[in-house]
């Protein structure tokens, strides 16, 4: 059939399996953990051809918008991003993506997929693709159940039941993630893992939702009916999608629906749910060990280390983790995927910031990262990406210094309005109104100093943001 395939990427998790890399404001599918692109990247790329797949819409949430924006943009591809203002897990997310589908186009047939999530292999995945598009649009609701790979108890399964075309089977039953004798038989019996990913006509999942949960369903479509256009995103109405009940869409849709149907794929899949499965999908050596950045192995067996700038060097250990950031270090045993869970919420009632920020801050307009405090001051290290600029602000408790060590600053300092060049600097006194912009080609860097009795980030009275966040 000639139908194309609308991608829904599901964009807007934000869990702390793999900290300290992945967290809140910046998590595991905006990560480049196996190369230059992240998993989010790669999903989109996945998903390009424009001969089977449509422009690509993509759900998220206000913290995320200008992550997504800059990374298709590297990529060189374009989505419409819908923005969730409140998290309500997949079934509300699908849905809302459904929704605005079907406004675009009353028989389109979704693909939503985990934004998250790697395929190794992408041609068996298309090939998946094209055999549930013709179910899809029969009125199935098709889901992608993966050949084991091991007898696995971080996912859950699928028996396939009766061929309905095709490589197309039935689902006979879903169920839950098992213990490793019952994950075992699981294999022996044909089971697949589900990969949590969908196709389906947009219709057809409204349709089912809606026999289960009117309310959710009526809530949504009245969110997208509703929704704002704020630089270009799509803003989901706030007071109506919060009605919709928070469901993941295998409970409020897949276990429920005599529609559901699996296509059995082997393409290299997986959820990335752990470093232990970073360190399954990475490079290792003889001894089992893998890396990322510098690393030293010793009489060391099946190792995963993973670091942004220090040298990590391991002696005489086996099967562990280290993860070492600028600001936190993780050491913990490969597969305790749990334990680190409960580590996380210690750390969080510790040190909460090292849970939610990375040192390096990423802002629409570039980032900035500190690199020294102390008492009454704080030195950053700011990046100003070409033709864009930070708002016009003010401060009530600090001054800044900032001296350009990279391109060419404009600043605004109340009536004043300078360029200032490479190995200049300029002096922002208490209260003085000011903007930061990079009128170059290339991008801006500079140091800035501050200095005074409060430096928090809330100490910035926004007048004019080209973001809108004053």
């Amino acid at each position: 059939m000639d139908r194309r395939i609308v991608p829904l990427i599901m964009c807007g998790g934000a869990g702390t399996r793999l900290w300290p890399a992945s967290r809140e404001v910046r998590p595991k599918q905006f990560l480049p953990l196996f190369g230059a692109r992240s998993t989010f990247q790669d999903t989109v790329l996945r998903v390009s051809d424009k001969a089977l797949f449509e422009r690509p819409i993509v759900i998220t949430n206000m913290a995320y918008r200008f992550m997504v924006l800059e990374q298709l943009a590297e990529i060189g591809l374009e989505a419409d991003i819908l923005l969730e203002p409140a998290r309500r897990d997949s079934g509300p997310a699908i849905a809302a993506g459904a929704v605005f589908a079907e406004l675009r186009d009353a028989e389109a047939i979704v693909l939503a997929l985990a934004a998250d999530h790697v395929v190794r292999n992408a041609a068996p995945f298309i090939a998946a693709c094209r055999q549930g598009l013709a179910a899809a649009a029969g009125g199935r609701i098709v889901t992608f159940g993966v050949q084991p790979e091991r007898a696995a108890t971080e996912y859950g399964y699928i028996s396939p039941g009766e061929v309905i075309a095709g490589e197309v089977r039935a689902v006979a039953e879903f169920v839950e993630k098992p213990d490793p004798a019952t994950a075992a038989g699981y294999i022996s019996a044909g089971y697949l893992w589900n990969s949590g990913n969908f196709m389906f006509r947009a219709s057809v999942l409204l349709d089912e939702y809606r026999n289960v949960d009117a309310e959710s369903i009526a809530a949504v479509r009245e969110a997208v009916g509703k929704a704002g256009c704020d630089l270009g995103f799509v803003t989901l109405d706030p007071q109506s999608f919060e009605k919709a009940l928070a469901i993941s869409i295998d409970y409020a849709v897949m276990e429920k629906t005599s529609r559901a149907s699996v296509v059995p794929v082997s393409c290299g899949w997986s959820d990335v749910g752990s470093w232990h499965a970073v360190w399954e999908l990475s490079a290792r050596d003889e001894q089992g060990n893998a890396a990322q950045g510098a690393a030293v192995f010793e009489n060391s067996r099946n190792c995963n280390v993973s670091t942004d700038k220090a040298l990590v060097a391991l002696e005489g250990v086996d099967d562990l983790v280290v993860v070492a950031t600028e600001d936190a270090v993780l050491v913990s045993r490969q597969k305790d995927a749990n334990g680190l869970k409960r580590l996380v919420a210690k750390v969080k009632t510790v040190a909460p910031e090292v849970t939610q920020n990375h040192l390096k801050v990423h802002r629409p307009w570039g980032s900035y990262q500190s690199v020294a405090n102390g008492d009454r001051h704080q030195v950053k290290r700011i990046t100003v990406k070409a033709g864009e600029r930070l708002s016009l602000q003010k401060h009530h408790h600090r001054s800044e210094h900032w001296i350009v060590v990279r391109g060419t600053a404009r600043v605004t300092v109340d009536d004043l309005v300078k360029i200032v060049h490479e190995n200049e600097s300029i002096y922002i006194p208490i209260g003085a109104v000011h903007r930061l912009e990079n009128p170059g080609k290339i991008l801006l860097e500079l140091i800035e100093v501050q200095t005074g009795s409060y430096l928090g980030e809330d100490d910035i009275i926004r007048i004019e943001d080209d973001y809108q966040r004053s």
